[in-house]
């Protein structure tokens, strides 16, 4: 059983049932085979985001999230303060600070990546699948 940490599109593509979800994992996703995890960080860039448009949600994140983060079996992780001083050593591929705290946690617990974003893959992060 592998644990997989998921980036934050996906975790709303996921959420929202949005067609760019891949349907293979999004299935993945649906199985126990797997150990799925929501991140602090996604919570703070959702929240972040969604005060300036994007993205588009049916209610403020604290209405929606909780309860469906829970129900799709989200394990829920919180910031690592190792994984805050793992970002000086990361280089700078990417520029969005989310992702780069993503990467930065899983790489510090080597757990592999759900992400479509293949600026990610230039890390030495194993992307799920």
């Amino acid at each position: 059983m592998a644990t997989i940490l998921v980036d934050t599109h996906i975790i709303l593509w996921s959420l929202l049932d949005d067609s760019r979800l891949q349907p293979s994992l999004r299935s993945a996703m649906r199985s126990a085979e797997h150990r799925w995890i929501f991140h602090q960080v996604s919570l703070w860039e959702i929240q972040i985001k969604y005060n300036i448009g994007r993205p588009q949600l049916p209610c403020p994140p604290q209405e929606m999230l909780p309860a469906a983060v829970t129900k799709a079996g989200f394990e829920r992780r919180h910031i690592e303060d190792e994984a805050i001083y793992l970002l000086g050593k990361l280089p700078l591929y990417h520029r969005d600070p989310f992702d780069r705290l993503l990467i930065a946690h899983a790489l510090l617990n080597g757990w592999l990546f759900a992400t479509d974003d293949r600026e990610i893959q230039r890390y030495p992060v194993r992307v799920f699948p």
